[in-house]
């Protein structure tokens, strides 16, 4: 079974995208920050790890750049609704290039979820 790190300060949020994910047969770990998941991420070895990047104590951009230098090949999806002053698009372009290999602008469809993680389980790294 594939394993997705699902890391968001949001509970409804991770509520939501657990469910779709679940439904699809994905297990699936829950964090609500970029530490918890860090440490989840190394107690478990996720196949997937989908991180929001506007998170409390370490966000998502932090943990991409700590994942990535731990572990080269972690096969990263980064999301952002933005925030104040803040465009999806300006934190995922920064997602993006700190090695996130796709992005969600949030709100996005079940579909477009289930086919970046199915994209990315495919993905070299």
């Amino acid at each position: 079974m594939v394993r997705v790190l699902l890391i968001d300060d949001d509970a409804a949020m991770r509520e939501v995208l657990r469910t779709i994910l679940e439904r699809e047969h994905y297990e699936v770990l829950e964090a609500p920050d970029g530490e918890v998941g860090t440490q989840l991420f190394r107690a478990q070895l996720p196949d997937v790890v989908l991180t929001e990047i506007l998170l409390p104590k370490k966000d998502g951009i932090e943990t991409i750049r700590d994942l990535r230098k731990e572990w080269p090949h972690v096969k990263i999806i980064a999301m952002s609704g933005g925030g104040y002053r803040v465009t999806p698009q300006s934190v995922l372009e920064a997602a993006a290039d700190f090695g996130a290999l796709r992005t969600l602008a949030k709100p996005f469809s079940c579909q477009t979820l289930l086919s970046a993680v199915a994209i990315v389980l495919t993905t070299s790294v």
